[in-house]
């Protein structure tokens, strides 16, 4: 949450417009979805769909929309009968997989505009009184995510031009995971902008399972007051992942179904909920204030 100068008041993004606090109406939205979605081979992705049929909301993905290699064909055959019946409300991040084909042809083509410029894939929007920002964690494809990179001084520049009293970001690879990928220690750049200008969530994919950590600081230590909690949602539905090496401050873990995260975005909170496929059981929950 920031607080600005004025006239005694806090400001809000709303629709991209600067609005007083006071007369700001107070507006719950939902932002749901997962990472690591369809593939012809498994129907894990029409289970995580029927889930999105009943949650009105925006839909992310947080990578790896499609197996194998991302081809617009496997789009077509494969997300498109389950997940692209969405595909009017879904603001996707891309995957390793998205960029099996060149350039991830097949995702930009998809997707269109919602994906973001093609050469870039990363792009922010307001959700409510949230500001949404979306990165592309495939860093050798868009110049780096380093600090200095050209992702990370717009992710910087983006940061200090919000107005808005809370923030999420979503992108492919975790900075933290006791999955079997691990660590991803090349966006950690992300994590320190975001850190620095006290965003809430960050939300991602790539290791096939649910986790979820306590709000840390960008060198993995705990932090109550300013720290970022991280929600891994790799249960879209192409296959699921067991723990591999337990990382600190990990507090929930879910690795037998696929499943949907479900995030009410309040004006000055947000609760979480991780919906299983098929039961519609709600496994994990909670709910914090922003900064």
């Amino acid at each position: 949450m920031r607080a600005y100068a004025g006239v005694g008041l806090l400001a809000v993004s709303v629709l991209g417009l600067a609005q007083p606090l006071s007369s700001a109406i107070p507006v719950d939205v939902v932002l749901v979805g997962a990472g690591d979605i369809a593939s012809c081979e498994s129907a894990g992705d029409e289970m995580t769909a029927k889930l999105l049929d009943s949650i009105a909301g925006t839909v992310f993905t947080a990578g790896d929309n499609v197996y194998e290699r991302g081809r617009l064909q496997e789009f077509v055959r494969c997300f498109a009968p389950s997940w692209g019946r969405h595909k009017a409300r879904i603001r996707p991040a891309a995957g390793n997989h998205d960029y099996f084909t060149q350039d991830a042809q097949g995702y930009f083509g998809y997707f269109g505009a919602a994906a973001g410029p093609p050469s870039k894939g990363y792009y922010a929007y307001n959700l409510g009184v949230w500001r949404v920002i979306v990165l592309n964690s495939n860093c050798a494809h868009v110049g780096g995510c380093h600090k200095g990179s050209p992702q990370e001084r717009w992710l910087r520049a983006e940061l200090q031009s919000s107005r808005a009293f809370c923030t999420i970001a979503y992108w492919h690879h975790p900075r933290f995971s006791s999955g079997p990928h691990g660590n991803a220690p090349s966006v950690s750049a992300f994590w320190d902008a975001l850190y620095e200008a006290d965003a809430e969530l960050v939300v991602n994919g790539h290791d096939h399972l649910y986790e979820r950590f306590a709000p840390q600081a960008p060198n993995g230590s705990l932090d109550s007051d300013q720290g970022i909690r991280q929600i891994t949602v790799g249960t879209g539905g192409r296959s699921l992942y067991s723990v591999k090496h337990l990382k600190s401050h990990s507090v929930f873990r879910q690795t037998s179904t696929f499943g949907v995260l479900k995030l009410t975005l309040s004006p000055t909170r947000y609760a979480w909920q991780f919906v299983a496929a098929p039961s519609r059981e709600v496994l994990d929950q909670g709910d914090s204030s922003c900064h």
